[in-house]
C-alpha cells in the first residue's frame, strides 16, 4: 500500500494511496458522500459511492463529524471539475480519533471568536493558504541572499539599547542590567558585515507601539541585509531584485492557493524590477496637489498619503530622500543636501503601506560622533558600534522588510492579523 499526501496524489493518477486527513467537511445523499478532506499538504474531495463499498464504510463517512482525523484508502482518479485537479475515490476508511463539538464550523463567524480560537482557525482553507504563501516567501527569501553571496547571521533579540533610539520597546531585567527585546537587528547586522561583506538576517522583532491598524503587530519578522561597499542606489536596486525575486516565486509555486484566497495575480505578474522613484520632495508637491493639506515638508507620511502615492503606480515605489530630523541617527546625509539623508521607503501597491526602510549608513566617525550627540545616546551604549567606523569603515547599506505586510499585500488579505500563525495584537496575548 502506498502511504501518500494529499500534495503527492497527482503522482498516483489510477493508483491505490492510503492518506491520513481531517475531515475539512462533508455532504451525502443516499447513495454517495463527499468527503473534504485535509492533510496540511492539501486538501482534496473524498468520493465514496455506497455501491462500491461496504456497509459500515459508507456509514462511517455519513456520520463523520468535522475535524475527525482518519486514515482513507482510495484510489487517485483525475477531475478538471475540482480546484486541485484530482479526487479521491474511497474504498475504506479507518477512523483515528473522532471530533465532537468542533467550535469553527462553515457559517460566519466574528472576528474576535475566529482570533480567540486561532490555534483551530489555522486549519481553514484560507489560513492554510496565507502560510503556504508565507512559507514561500521564506523559502525564496533564503534562496534569493544565497544565490547571490549573502550570509545569513543571527543578531541577538535581548539587546541593550535601541537601535533606533526609541522609546517603544519592550524592557526586561537581564540579571542585574536593563535590557530590552530587540526592535530590529541592524546594528549588529552592520557589525556581521564589517566581517562577511553581505549578510541578512531573519527573525522576530517586537514594538511596543500601541497601534490597532489593520498593518501593525506588536511582534513580528523581519529580514535584515546589510553590505559592505553597497551605496544607496545599490541598495535600491538589491530591494527591488529581491522583491521581484519573492512575488515571482509566489506567482510560479503557489498557484492553487493563491486561486483560493481569490488574489488577482495579474496585478503580481507586473512585479518586475525596476520599480519607480519618487523624492519626498515630490511626494509632498504631489500630496499637495491630490488635497492633503494637512501635510508640510519635514512630516512623516501617514498611511492615507503612503496610500495616495502608491495608488499612481502598478508596482511598488520608493520614496526617497526624506528629512533627515524624521530619521534614525545612523542615516547617511545627501551629500548635495544635508537635510535630507540618503533613505528610501518602499511603498507596496494596492494599500498596502510600506513594506522596506532602507538608508544608507553613515560611515564617517566623527559625523556619527555628532549624530549619537544630536539624539542625546549614551556614547558608552554605542561604543562597540563607533568603533565600526573607527577601524576600517566603509560605505555600506542596509534595508528592512517586514515579513507580515509583505505576506498581506502578496496574498491580498486585509489584516496581517491573517499573515503570522499567532498573532500579537495590543490587546492579545492569546493564544
Amino acid at each position: 500500500m502506498i502511504k501518500a499526501t494529499i500534495a503527492e496524489l497527482p503522482k498516483y493518477v489510477d493508483k491505490e494511496v492510503k492518506v491520513g486527513a481531517w475531515i475539512a467537511n462533508k455532504r451525502s445523499s443516499g447513495k454517495i458522500a463527499f468527503l473534504q478532506l485535509r492533510d496540511g499538504s492539501g486538501f482534496v474531495q473524498g468520493v465514496i459511492v455506497k455501491s462500491d463499498v461496504a456497509e459500515e464504510v459508507f456509514q462511517t463517512a455519513k456520520s463523520i463529524t468535522q475535524e475527525s482525523s482518519v486514515y482513507v484508502t482510495g484510489t487517485v482518479q483525475k477531475d478538471e471539475r475540482s480546484p486541485f485537479g484530482y479526487e479521491l475515490l474511497v474504498t475504506n476508511i479507518e477512523l483515528i480519533h473522532t471530533s465532537t463539538d468542533y467550535p469553527i464550523t462553515p457559517k460566519e463567524h466574528g472576528t474576535e471568536f475566529l482570533m480567540d480560537n486561532r490555534h483551530l482557525w489555522l486549519r481553514s482553507k484560507r489560513q492554510h493558504a496565507v502560510m503556504k504563501v508565507r512559507n514561500e516567501i521564506i523559502r525564496a527569501t533564503y534562496e534569493f541572499f544565497n544565490e547571490n553571496g549573502f550570509v545569513k547571521v543571527d543578531p541577538p533579540i535581548l539587546t541593550g539599547s535601541a537601535p533606533e533610539g526609541t522609546t517603544e520597546l519592550f524592557a526586561t531585567k537581564y540579571f542585574e542590567e536593563d535590557a530590552y527585546l530587540s526592535q530590529s537587528g541592524q546594528l549588529y547586522m552592520e557589525a556581521a558585515a564589517m566581517a562577511l561583506g553581505k549578510v541578512f538576517s531573519f527573525g522576530p522583532t517586537f514594538r511596543a507601539e500601541k497601534s490597532k491598524t489593520r498593518r501593525h503587530l506588536i511582534e513580528f519578522w523581519m529580514i535584515e541585509p546589510e553590505m559592505a561597499f553597497v551605496e544607496f542606489d545599490e541598495n535600491l536596486e538589491v530591494q527591488e531584485q529581491y522583491v521581484s525575486y519573492v512575488v515571482q516565486s509566489v506567482l510560479k509555486n503557489c498557484q492553487l492557493v493563491l486561486n483560493t484566497l481569490g488574489r488577482d495575480v495579474s496585478k503580481l505578474e507586473k512585479i518586475t524590477a525596476p520599480f519607480p522613484r519618487i523624492s519626498y520632495d515630490d511626494a509632498i508637491t504631489f500630496l499637495h496637489e491630490k488635497g492633503f493639506d494637512d501635510i508640510e515638508w519635514g512630516d512623516d507620511f501617514g498611511s492615507p498619503h503612503e496610500t495616495a502615492i502608491a495608488e499612481s503606480f502598478d508596482k511598488p515605489v520608493f520614496i526617497t530622500h526624506y528629512p533627515t530630523k524624521i530619521k534614525p541617527f545612523y542615516m547617511q546625509p545627501d551629500p548635495e543636501r544635508e537635510d535630507v539623508v540618503l533613505c528610501a521607503d518602499l511603498i507596496a501597491p494596492e494599500g498596502y503601506g510600506e513594506i522596506i526602510g532602507g538608508s544608507e549608513r553613515i560611515h564617517d566617525m566623527d559625523l556619527l560622533n555628532k549624530r549619537v550627540e544630536e539624539h542625546q545616546l549614551d556614547p558608552e551604549t554605542y561604543k562597540w558600534y563607533l568603533e565600526l567606523r573607527e577601524y576600517g569603515s566603509v560605505p555600506h547599506s542596509g534595508f528592512g522588510l517586514g515579513l507580515e505586510r509583505t505576506v498581506a499585500w502578496i496574498t491580498g488579505v486585509e489584516h496581517v492579523r491573517e499573515t503570522i500563525p499567532f498573532p500579537r495584537l495590543l490587546n492579545r496575548l492569546y493564544p
